[in-house]
């Protein structure tokens, strides 16, 4: 079965960086959609950004554009997201997800997901 862990959260000030890691095991995760997605206290589960599975398509929340980017190492089967300019509005669980049955988009489904890493930005 596929495994997922997330990795790389912590606590950050705001206007800091932080670059979490998602590594798959099982399966052929290497060829799989992924995405990232966060749950705040007190809120919904939210998308955050995704990417196919040869890194030719992306899409990010609006609420992240221009701040966080998410790639792939395939030869690692491994995602990643960069953050960049952290708001105290980031802080929450950060979830990976692997959808094995998009070809060349973005995921439509999500089957399996990490445990997640928490990430805190303080004022």
């Amino acid at each position: 079965q596929v495994h997922l862990v997330e990795s790389g959260g912590g606590l950050v000030q705001a206007g800091g960086s932080l670059r979490l890691s998602c590594v798959g095991s099982g399966g052929a995760v290497s060829s799989y959609a992924m995405g990232w997605s966060r749950q705040a206290p007190g809120k919904e589960r939210e998308f955050v950004a995704a990417i196919s599975w040869s890194s030719s398509i992306t899409d990010y929340a609006d609420s992240v554009k221009g701040r966080f980017t998410i790639s792939r190492d395939n030869a690692k089967n491994t995602v990643y997201l960069q953050m960049n300019s952290l708001k105290p509005e980031d802080t929450a669980v950060y979830y990976c997800a692997a959808d094995p049955h998009t070809y060349n988009g973005l995921a439509d489904d999500y089957n399996y997901w990490g445990q997640g890493t928490q990430v805190t930005v303080s004022s």
